[in-house]
Protein backbone atom coordinates (compact mmCIF):
# COMPACT_ATOMS: atom_id res chain seq x y z
CA UNK A 1 0.00 0.00 0.00
CA UNK A 2 1.62 3.30 -1.13
CA UNK A 3 1.48 6.44 0.94
CA UNK A 4 1.46 9.92 -0.54
CA UNK A 5 3.93 12.47 0.70
CA UNK A 6 2.58 14.51 3.60
CA UNK A 7 -0.36 12.13 4.13
CA UNK A 8 -1.06 11.04 7.71
CA UNK A 9 -0.34 7.30 8.17
CA UNK A 10 -3.39 5.11 8.68
CA UNK A 11 -3.78 1.81 10.51
CA UNK A 12 -5.48 -1.00 8.62
CA UNK A 13 -8.14 -3.14 10.29
CA UNK A 14 -5.72 -6.11 10.25
CA UNK A 15 -3.09 -4.10 12.11
CA UNK A 16 -5.72 -2.79 14.47
CA UNK A 17 -6.95 -6.29 15.39
CA UNK A 18 -3.35 -7.53 15.73
CA UNK A 19 -3.06 -5.45 18.89
CA UNK A 20 -5.19 -8.10 20.68
CA UNK A 21 -2.72 -10.92 20.15
CA UNK A 22 0.61 -9.38 19.19
CA UNK A 23 1.97 -6.72 21.57
CA UNK A 24 4.38 -5.26 19.00
CA UNK A 25 5.54 -1.76 18.11
CA UNK A 26 2.13 -0.70 16.75
CA UNK A 27 1.00 2.49 18.46
CA UNK A 28 -2.42 2.14 20.15
CA UNK A 29 -5.19 4.27 18.76
CA UNK A 30 -7.43 6.39 20.90
CA UNK A 31 -9.86 4.72 23.29
CA UNK A 32 -8.04 1.41 23.14
CA UNK A 33 -9.52 0.73 26.58
CA UNK A 34 -12.83 0.04 24.87
CA UNK A 35 -11.41 -3.30 23.86
CA UNK A 36 -9.97 -4.30 27.25
CA UNK A 37 -11.59 -5.88 29.07
CA UNK A 38 -13.82 -7.25 26.33
CA UNK A 39 -17.49 -6.76 26.81
CA UNK A 40 -19.75 -9.76 26.13
CA UNK A 41 -21.88 -9.43 23.04
CA UNK A 42 -25.09 -7.54 23.57
CA UNK A 43 -23.94 -5.89 26.83
CA UNK A 44 -24.55 -2.12 26.74
CA UNK A 45 -21.41 0.04 27.11
CA UNK A 46 -22.66 1.60 30.34
CA UNK A 47 -23.26 -1.74 32.11
CA UNK A 48 -20.95 -2.70 35.03
CA UNK A 49 -18.23 -5.19 34.13
CA UNK A 50 -16.78 -7.78 36.51
CA UNK A 51 -13.01 -7.80 36.87
CA UNK A 52 -11.50 -11.04 35.51
CA UNK A 53 -10.20 -13.19 38.33
CA UNK A 54 -11.88 -11.12 41.14
CA UNK A 55 -14.00 -13.43 43.31
CA UNK A 56 -15.65 -10.65 45.34
CA UNK A 57 -19.27 -9.44 45.16
CA UNK A 58 -20.51 -7.80 41.95
CA UNK A 59 -20.52 -4.26 43.35
CA UNK A 60 -16.88 -4.50 44.35
CA UNK A 61 -15.89 -5.37 40.81
CA UNK A 62 -17.47 -2.27 39.19
CA UNK A 63 -14.84 0.05 37.76
CA UNK A 64 -15.40 3.71 38.80
CA UNK A 65 -13.02 6.53 37.96
CA UNK A 66 -11.75 8.61 40.88
CA UNK A 67 -13.40 11.95 41.62
CA UNK A 68 -11.96 14.90 39.82
CA UNK A 69 -10.86 12.85 36.88
CA UNK A 70 -12.65 13.12 33.58
CA UNK A 71 -14.01 10.10 31.87
CA UNK A 72 -11.85 10.72 28.87
CA UNK A 73 -8.69 10.68 30.98
CA UNK A 74 -9.67 7.57 32.89
CA UNK A 75 -10.41 5.73 29.69
CA UNK A 76 -6.97 6.51 28.31
CA UNK A 77 -4.58 5.89 31.21
CA UNK A 78 -1.80 4.50 29.01
CA UNK A 79 -2.26 6.52 25.87
CA UNK A 80 1.17 8.15 26.20
CA UNK A 81 2.83 4.87 27.27
CA UNK A 82 2.39 2.36 24.42
CA UNK A 83 4.57 -0.34 25.99
CA UNK A 84 2.50 -0.40 29.17
CA UNK A 85 -0.71 -0.37 27.17
CA UNK A 86 0.39 -3.32 25.05
CA UNK A 87 1.55 -5.25 28.12
CA UNK A 88 -1.78 -4.61 29.80
CA UNK A 89 -3.57 -5.72 26.66
CA UNK A 90 -1.59 -8.95 26.57
CA UNK A 91 -2.23 -9.71 30.24
CA UNK A 92 -5.94 -8.99 29.89
CA UNK A 93 -6.15 -11.21 26.82
CA UNK A 94 -4.47 -14.13 28.62
CA UNK A 95 -6.76 -13.73 31.62
CA UNK A 96 -9.87 -13.72 29.46
CA UNK A 97 -8.69 -16.80 27.56
CA UNK A 98 -8.28 -18.77 30.76
CA UNK A 99 -12.00 -18.40 31.42
CA UNK A 100 -12.95 -19.51 27.93
CA UNK A 101 -13.36 -23.16 26.97
CA UNK A 102 -10.09 -25.14 26.70
CA UNK A 103 -7.91 -24.94 23.65
CA UNK A 104 -8.87 -27.78 21.35
CA UNK A 105 -5.44 -28.02 19.78
CA UNK A 106 -4.07 -28.92 23.17
CA UNK A 107 -5.78 -32.29 22.92
CA UNK A 108 -3.73 -33.22 19.88
CA UNK A 109 -0.73 -33.93 22.08
CA UNK A 110 -2.76 -36.28 24.27
CA UNK A 111 -2.85 -39.71 22.65
CA UNK A 112 -5.41 -40.99 25.13
CA UNK A 113 -7.85 -38.49 23.59
CA UNK A 114 -6.90 -38.52 19.92
CA UNK A 115 -6.83 -42.32 19.68
CA UNK A 116 -10.45 -42.60 20.78
CA UNK A 117 -12.37 -44.45 23.47
CA UNK A 118 -13.80 -47.97 23.62
CA UNK A 119 -17.01 -49.06 25.31
CA UNK A 120 -17.10 -52.70 26.42
CA UNK A 121 -18.14 -54.99 29.29
CA UNK A 122 -16.62 -58.06 30.96
CA UNK A 123 -18.15 -60.93 32.93
CA UNK A 124 -16.47 -63.90 34.59
CA UNK A 125 -18.76 -66.93 34.60
CA UNK A 126 -17.19 -68.84 37.47
CA UNK A 127 -19.41 -71.91 37.19
CA UNK A 128 -18.58 -72.49 33.51
CA UNK A 129 -15.01 -71.14 33.69
CA UNK A 130 -15.73 -68.63 30.96
CA UNK A 131 -14.80 -64.98 30.45
CA UNK A 132 -17.34 -63.09 28.33
CA UNK A 133 -16.06 -59.94 26.60
CA UNK A 134 -18.73 -57.81 24.93
CA UNK A 135 -17.27 -55.19 22.59
CA UNK A 136 -19.93 -52.54 22.14
CA UNK A 137 -18.58 -49.55 20.23
CA UNK A 138 -15.88 -46.95 19.84
CA UNK A 139 -17.04 -43.63 21.22
CA UNK A 140 -16.20 -40.06 20.17
CA UNK A 141 -13.30 -38.75 22.26
CA UNK A 142 -14.22 -35.04 21.73
CA UNK A 143 -17.57 -35.00 19.91
CA UNK A 144 -17.38 -31.32 18.93
CA UNK A 145 -14.04 -31.49 17.19
CA UNK A 146 -13.03 -35.12 16.60
CA UNK A 147 -14.82 -37.83 14.70
CA UNK A 148 -14.37 -41.00 16.69
CA UNK A 149 -11.27 -43.10 16.19
CA UNK A 150 -8.03 -41.73 14.84
CA UNK A 151 -8.30 -41.99 11.02
CA UNK A 152 -5.76 -44.39 9.54
CA UNK A 153 -6.67 -44.47 5.82
CA UNK A 154 -6.20 -41.86 3.11
CA UNK A 155 -9.93 -41.25 2.95
CA UNK A 156 -9.91 -40.06 6.58
CA UNK A 157 -11.70 -43.21 7.77
CA UNK A 158 -10.71 -46.59 9.20
CA UNK A 159 -11.63 -50.27 8.87
CA UNK A 160 -11.49 -51.08 12.58
CA UNK A 161 -11.63 -54.39 14.39
CA UNK A 162 -10.88 -55.42 17.98
CA UNK A 163 -8.61 -58.24 19.10
CA UNK A 164 -8.11 -59.70 22.58
CA UNK A 165 -5.10 -61.30 24.24
CA UNK A 166 -4.52 -62.71 27.71
CA UNK A 167 -1.26 -61.64 29.37
CA UNK A 168 1.15 -63.06 30.29
CA UNK A 169 1.46 -65.88 27.75
CA UNK A 170 0.02 -64.00 24.77
CA UNK A 171 0.02 -66.04 21.58
CA UNK A 172 -2.12 -66.70 18.55
CA UNK A 173 -3.80 -69.47 20.52
CA UNK A 174 -5.47 -67.08 22.96
CA UNK A 175 -6.24 -64.34 20.46
CA UNK A 176 -9.89 -63.51 19.77
CA UNK A 177 -11.11 -60.85 17.36
CA UNK A 178 -14.29 -59.17 16.22
CA UNK A 179 -15.50 -58.67 12.70
CA UNK A 180 -14.15 -55.73 10.70
CA UNK A 181 -16.35 -52.69 10.11
CA UNK A 182 -15.41 -50.76 6.97
CA UNK A 183 -15.10 -47.02 6.36
CA UNK A 184 -16.14 -45.71 9.74
CA UNK A 185 -14.75 -43.74 12.67
CA UNK A 186 -17.68 -44.65 14.92
CA UNK A 187 -17.89 -48.47 14.79
CA UNK A 188 -20.60 -50.36 16.66
CA UNK A 189 -19.77 -54.05 17.02
CA UNK A 190 -22.12 -55.30 19.78
CA UNK A 191 -20.21 -58.56 19.63
CA UNK A 192 -19.41 -60.99 22.47
CA UNK A 193 -16.14 -62.94 22.50
CA UNK A 194 -15.68 -65.73 25.05
CA UNK A 195 -12.61 -67.30 26.58
CA UNK A 196 -13.24 -70.83 27.85
CA UNK A 197 -11.21 -72.62 30.49
CA UNK A 198 -10.56 -69.52 32.63
CA UNK A 199 -9.72 -70.56 36.21
CA UNK A 200 -9.70 -68.62 39.46
CA UNK A 201 -5.92 -68.66 39.25
CA UNK A 202 -6.11 -66.96 35.85
CA UNK A 203 -8.39 -64.30 37.30
CA UNK A 204 -5.74 -63.40 39.84
CA UNK A 205 -2.66 -63.25 37.62
CA UNK A 206 -3.97 -62.53 34.11
CA UNK A 207 -4.53 -59.22 32.31
CA UNK A 208 -6.81 -58.78 29.32
CA UNK A 209 -5.34 -56.67 26.52
CA UNK A 210 -7.91 -55.15 24.15
CA UNK A 211 -6.45 -53.67 20.97
CA UNK A 212 -8.19 -51.73 18.21
CA UNK A 213 -6.59 -52.10 14.78
CA UNK A 214 -7.21 -50.91 11.24
CA UNK A 215 -7.47 -53.66 8.63
CA UNK A 216 -5.49 -53.09 5.45
CA UNK A 217 -5.82 -55.47 2.51
CA UNK A 218 -2.61 -54.41 0.78
CA UNK A 219 -0.31 -53.74 3.75
CA UNK A 220 0.11 -54.81 7.34
CA UNK A 221 -2.81 -54.02 9.62
CA UNK A 222 -2.21 -50.81 11.57
CA UNK A 223 -2.43 -50.43 15.33
CA UNK A 224 -4.82 -47.70 16.57
CA UNK A 225 -4.81 -48.04 20.35
CA UNK A 226 -5.22 -50.43 23.25
CA UNK A 227 -6.41 -50.73 26.84
CA UNK A 228 -5.57 -53.33 29.50
CA UNK A 229 -7.77 -54.69 32.28
CA UNK A 230 -6.39 -56.80 35.17
CA UNK A 231 -8.89 -59.63 35.60
CA UNK A 232 -8.63 -59.39 39.38
CA UNK A 233 -10.81 -56.27 39.10
CA UNK A 234 -13.77 -58.45 38.11
CA UNK A 235 -16.13 -60.06 40.59
CA UNK A 236 -17.47 -63.53 39.76
CA UNK A 237 -20.78 -63.60 37.86
CA UNK A 238 -21.08 -59.81 37.73
CA UNK A 239 -21.04 -57.68 34.59
CA UNK A 240 -18.62 -54.75 34.74
CA UNK A 241 -18.92 -51.96 32.17
CA UNK A 242 -15.97 -49.96 30.87
CA UNK A 243 -15.54 -46.79 28.83
CA UNK A 244 -11.76 -46.53 28.46
CA UNK A 245 -9.49 -44.22 26.50
CA UNK A 246 -7.26 -45.99 24.03
CA UNK A 247 -3.55 -45.65 24.67
CA UNK A 248 -0.32 -46.18 22.75
CA UNK A 249 0.94 -49.73 22.46
CA UNK A 250 2.68 -50.64 25.69
CA UNK A 251 5.93 -52.61 25.54
CA UNK A 252 5.74 -56.35 26.17
CA UNK A 253 7.76 -57.68 29.07
CA UNK A 254 10.76 -59.30 27.37
CA UNK A 255 11.80 -61.06 30.58
CA UNK A 256 8.70 -63.25 30.41
CA UNK A 257 9.65 -66.92 30.20
CA UNK A 258 9.05 -68.02 26.62
CA UNK A 259 8.64 -71.62 27.75
CA UNK A 260 5.33 -70.56 29.32
CA UNK A 261 3.78 -69.47 26.05
CA UNK A 262 0.18 -70.60 26.10
CA UNK A 263 -1.00 -73.01 23.41
CA UNK A 264 -4.61 -73.43 24.46
CA UNK A 265 -6.73 -75.01 27.23
CA UNK A 266 -7.76 -78.55 28.01
CA UNK A 267 -10.50 -79.89 30.30
CA UNK A 268 -9.51 -83.04 32.18
CA UNK A 269 -11.53 -85.14 34.63
CA UNK A 270 -10.03 -87.38 37.32
CA UNK A 271 -11.77 -90.10 39.36
CA UNK A 272 -10.35 -92.91 41.44
CA UNK A 273 -12.61 -95.97 41.33
CA UNK A 274 -12.26 -97.78 44.66
CA UNK A 275 -14.21 -100.85 43.47
CA UNK A 276 -11.94 -101.54 40.52
CA UNK A 277 -8.83 -99.92 42.02
CA UNK A 278 -8.11 -97.83 38.98
CA UNK A 279 -7.69 -94.20 38.00
CA UNK A 280 -10.13 -92.96 35.38
CA UNK A 281 -8.83 -90.05 33.31
CA UNK A 282 -11.29 -88.20 31.09
CA UNK A 283 -10.23 -86.01 28.15
CA UNK A 284 -13.31 -83.89 27.67
CA UNK A 285 -12.45 -81.02 25.36
CA UNK A 286 -9.87 -78.43 24.31
CA UNK A 287 -10.30 -74.73 23.58
CA UNK A 288 -8.28 -72.04 21.79
CA UNK A 289 -5.63 -74.43 20.52
CA UNK A 290 -2.70 -73.06 18.54
CA UNK A 291 -3.13 -73.33 14.77
CA UNK A 292 -0.38 -75.54 13.35
CA UNK A 293 -1.54 -75.95 9.73
CA UNK A 294 -1.42 -73.47 6.87
CA UNK A 295 -5.22 -73.35 6.73
CA UNK A 296 -5.34 -71.74 10.18
CA UNK A 297 -6.52 -74.91 11.94
CA UNK A 298 -5.11 -78.07 13.47
CA UNK A 299 -5.99 -81.76 13.46
CA UNK A 300 -5.60 -82.37 17.19
CA UNK A 301 -5.45 -85.50 19.28
CA UNK A 302 -4.37 -86.13 22.90
CA UNK A 303 -1.82 -88.54 24.36
CA UNK A 304 -1.53 -89.58 28.02
CA UNK A 305 1.26 -91.11 30.09
CA UNK A 306 1.31 -92.05 33.77
CA UNK A 307 4.93 -91.67 34.88
CA UNK A 308 7.10 -93.32 35.96
CA UNK A 309 6.16 -95.99 33.45
CA UNK A 310 8.42 -98.97 33.94
CA UNK A 311 6.51 -101.34 31.65
CA UNK A 312 5.92 -98.77 28.90
CA UNK A 313 2.21 -99.58 28.93
CA UNK A 314 0.69 -96.33 30.18
CA UNK A 315 0.35 -94.64 26.81
CA UNK A 316 -3.20 -93.81 25.68
CA UNK A 317 -4.38 -91.81 22.70
CA UNK A 318 -7.65 -90.16 21.68
CA UNK A 319 -9.14 -90.02 18.22
CA UNK A 320 -8.05 -87.27 15.81
CA UNK A 321 -10.45 -84.36 15.34
CA UNK A 322 -10.10 -82.79 11.92
CA UNK A 323 -9.71 -79.10 11.18
CA UNK A 324 -10.63 -77.56 14.52
CA UNK A 325 -9.11 -75.51 17.33
CA UNK A 326 -11.88 -76.38 19.81
CA UNK A 327 -12.21 -80.18 19.68
CA UNK A 328 -14.53 -82.22 21.87
CA UNK A 329 -13.26 -85.71 22.71
CA UNK A 330 -15.30 -87.00 25.67
CA UNK A 331 -13.08 -90.08 26.03
CA UNK A 332 -12.05 -91.89 29.22
CA UNK A 333 -8.97 -94.03 29.93
CA UNK A 334 -8.29 -96.33 32.89
CA UNK A 335 -5.05 -97.02 34.74
CA UNK A 336 -4.98 -99.99 37.10
CA UNK A 337 -3.12 -98.68 40.11
CA UNK A 338 -3.27 -98.91 43.89
CA UNK A 339 -4.57 -95.84 45.66
CA UNK A 340 -1.39 -95.48 47.75
CA UNK A 341 0.76 -95.38 44.60
CA UNK A 342 -0.98 -92.32 43.22
CA UNK A 343 1.14 -90.04 45.41
CA UNK A 344 4.21 -91.22 43.48
CA UNK A 345 2.77 -90.78 40.00
CA UNK A 346 2.61 -87.93 37.49
CA UNK A 347 0.03 -87.72 34.73
CA UNK A 348 1.46 -86.17 31.57
CA UNK A 349 -1.03 -84.96 28.96
CA UNK A 350 0.06 -83.68 25.56
CA UNK A 351 -1.86 -82.39 22.55
CA UNK A 352 -0.56 -82.99 19.03
CA UNK A 353 -1.43 -81.95 15.49
CA UNK A 354 -1.77 -84.96 13.18
CA UNK A 355 0.02 -84.68 9.84
CA UNK A 356 0.15 -87.15 6.95
CA UNK A 357 3.57 -87.99 5.56
CA UNK A 358 5.59 -86.09 8.17
CA UNK A 359 6.13 -85.85 11.90
CA UNK A 360 3.19 -84.73 13.98
CA UNK A 361 3.46 -81.26 15.50
CA UNK A 362 3.48 -80.72 19.25
CA UNK A 363 0.82 -78.20 20.28
CA UNK A 364 1.05 -78.10 24.07
CA UNK A 365 1.20 -80.10 27.27
CA UNK A 366 0.43 -80.15 30.98
CA UNK A 367 1.50 -82.32 33.94
CA UNK A 368 -0.64 -83.24 36.96
CA UNK A 369 0.74 -84.85 40.07
CA UNK A 370 2.63 -84.46 43.31
CA UNK A 371 5.41 -82.46 41.63
CA UNK A 372 3.04 -80.00 39.93
CA UNK A 373 1.90 -76.67 41.35
CA UNK A 374 -1.07 -74.33 41.30
CA UNK A 375 -4.30 -75.64 39.79
CA UNK A 376 -2.56 -78.80 38.54
CA UNK A 377 -1.45 -79.81 42.01
CA UNK A 378 -4.82 -78.89 43.51
CA UNK A 379 -6.65 -81.00 40.92
CA UNK A 380 -4.52 -84.04 41.78
CA UNK A 381 -5.05 -83.66 45.53
CA UNK A 382 -8.81 -83.13 45.10
CA UNK A 383 -8.91 -86.45 43.26
CA UNK A 384 -7.07 -88.18 46.12
CA UNK A 385 -9.32 -86.67 48.78
CA UNK A 386 -12.61 -87.39 46.97
CA UNK A 387 -12.64 -91.05 46.01
CA UNK A 388 -15.24 -92.19 43.48
CA UNK A 389 -16.01 -88.58 42.60
CA UNK A 390 -15.30 -87.11 39.19
CA UNK A 391 -13.32 -83.86 39.47
CA UNK A 392 -13.20 -81.70 36.32
CA UNK A 393 -10.75 -78.86 35.81
CA UNK A 394 -9.50 -76.66 33.01
CA UNK A 395 -5.73 -76.48 32.55
CA UNK A 396 -3.47 -74.30 30.44
CA UNK A 397 -1.37 -75.93 27.74
CA UNK A 398 2.15 -74.55 27.32
CA UNK A 399 4.80 -75.10 24.68
CA UNK A 400 6.96 -76.87 27.27
CA UNK A 401 7.09 -80.57 26.45
CA UNK A 402 6.48 -82.58 29.66
CA UNK A 403 9.35 -84.95 30.44
CA UNK A 404 11.15 -86.12 27.33
CA UNK A 405 8.22 -87.41 25.32
CA UNK A 406 8.50 -88.07 21.64
CA UNK A 407 5.62 -88.86 19.33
Amino acid sequence: MTQRKGEKPTISIQEHMAIDVCPGPIQPIKQISDYFPRYPRGLPPGAPVLQVGHPGPPNSAVSTPPSGTSVGDSERPNEDKPDRACAGASASTQASRRDEEPDVEGYDSDDSTTLGTLVFSLQYDQENNALHCTINKAKLPIPRYKKGLKPMDHNGLSDPYVKLHLLPGASKANKLRTKTLHNTLNPVWSETLTYYGITDEDMVRKTLRISVCDEDKFRHNEFIGETRIPLKKLKPNQIKNFNNCLEKQLPVNKTEDKSLEERGRIMISLRYNTLKSNLVVGIIRCAHLAAMDANGFSDPYVKLYLKPDENKKSKHKTAVKKKTLNPEFNEEFCYDIKYADLTKKTLEVTVWDYDIGKSNDFIGGVSLGINANGERLKHWFDCLKNKDKKIERWHTLTNELPGSLND
